[in-house]
């Protein structure tokens, strides 16, 4: 057998073999941050650079940052996924709305839909829901009435079909109107008038995620600008956040662990600008774009070597297949580009099941701004690779220090 073989093989064999509790921290409740900060660009910033700890508030990111560095943010806006609703007998049924299933998957079509759509729902209270529900939804002068059907189950949720009596009404304006902003399961409280705006980022643009992009919740108009003006510029991808990523890592090892997907939109400017920044360095606002980019990065290599479903990325493919981490992100890119345009468009769809681990060599991101995250999860996970064994000493620090934990936490920036 060949020994190159042989050693991927035994690689491959101890990534799926880490073990999540070596990833693990002592996090008390009350480093919980419950609420967010009195003013978005006042939480901390923990800046890491070369091994040494800086300690800042959020306003004085753009001292750290350079012309020579540029930020790619993810504008996802947070919907009103949500629904609380009572059945016949007066009991409580929640439905989370987890991703549209008909007449498309598509998010942005979905939201337009009039009279009928079906999604992929999370249901609390499941057994108590036998016959269909009735939800009364007042809109400016009138009120719709919405009936949710409970489906199949699918994949630990049901599909759920709403019908509505307006068919001047979209999906999106009546869930803007009854749904509530679906706070984390870790901030034990309702949601209030408050997280309307600051489980928001101020850029947020295309509705389709679950869960907000925390790491961009610290960003303010003045900062943009500041940034701005320091002439560091800035890109956007999509990518719809799902429940998903709150989901706890139960196995033992990470090998049994099943990564959720989430959709991915890409527009043919970033692809350009990625090409024509490659002298600099891209700090990603977030874990989600950090999978974002690194999924792209995947997507082109498919491309280039001509592998089926190039769009698609799976949990473990990149590890299977050592030819993928061969490509050059050059390469990657001008393969994306070169596809949008044979295929006469200017976005790219894709979706991504991608699990960043300790040794996955990042190929797109040179730095990170994000929260800090719960023990044993994959953002942790994903947050490792980056840093290797230093993430225990920053956390440590962010602990001793009095920062402030998880989406309505503080800050880190994580510089080369």
């Amino acid at each position: 057998m060949n020994a190159d073989f042989c050693t991927f093989a035994a690689a491959m064999t101890e990534v799926r073999n880490i073990r999540i509790e070596d990833y693990n921290y002592e996090l008390p409740e009350e480093r919980i941050a419950f609420f967010p900060a009195s003013q978005r660009d006042h939480s901390k910033l923990l800046v890491y650079r070369k091994g040494d700890i800086t300690d800042s508030r959020f306003d004085h990111l753009p001292e750290f940052l350079t012309p020579n560095q540029y930020l790619v943010f993810n504008n996802s806006k947070v919907i009103h996924a949500r629904l609380l609703v009572h059945n016949d007998t007066g009991a409580a049924i929640e439905i989370f709305c987890l991703e549209p299933l008909w007449p498309s998957n598509d998010p942005a079509t979905a939201f337009s839909q009039t009279g009928e759509v079906t999604w992929k729902c999370m249901v609390g209270n499941a057994k108590r829901w036998k016959h269909p529900l009735h939800i009364q939804v007042p809109i400016d002068d009138k009120t719709i009435v919405v009936t949710a059907t409970k489906g199949e189950s699918i994949e630990g949720a049901f599909e759920v079909t709403f019908q509505w009596d307006d068919g001047a009404i979209s999906f999106a304006e009546w869930l803007e109107h009854y749904g509530k902003m679906p706070l984390p399961p870790y901030i034990k409280r309702a949601a209030e008038a408050d997280d309307e705006v600051r489980y928001q980022t101020v850029y947020a643009k295309h509705d389709g995620s679950v869960a907000a992009p925390t790491a961009g919740l610290h960003f303010t108009p003045e900062v943009l600008a500041a940034l701005q003006s320091k002439g560091i510029d800035n890109e956007f991808v999509t990518l719809h956040v799902g429940a998903g990523t709150f989901k706890p890592v139960t196995s033992k090892t990470i090998g049994e662990h099943y990564m959720h997907e989430e959709k991915i939109v890409i527009t043919e400017t970033l692809i350009e600008q990625l090409l024509a920044n490659r002298e600099k360095q891209c700090i990603a606002v977030g874990t989600t774009v950090t999978r974002t980019l690194e999924s792209l990065f995947i997507m082109g290599a498919k491309l280039h070597l001509n592998l089926p479903d190039p769009l698609i990325v799976s949990q473990w493919e990149v590890y299977d297949n050592p030819a993928i981490g061969q490509v050059t992100p050059k390469e990657a890119l001008v393969a994306l580009r070169t596809h949008l345009r044979s295929q006469g468009t200017d976005l790219l769809r894709g979706a991504t099941s991608l699990i960043i681990l300790p040794s996955f060599k990042l190929r797109m991101t040179q730095g990170i701004i994000t929260n800090f995250h719960q023990p044993q999860s994959t953002l942790l996970l994903l947050i490792a690779a980056f840093l290797g064994d230093e993430w225990h000493r920053i956390y440590k620090h962010a602990l001793e220090n009095g920062y402030r934990f998880l989406s309505y936490g503080d800050s880190n920036l994580y510089l080369p």
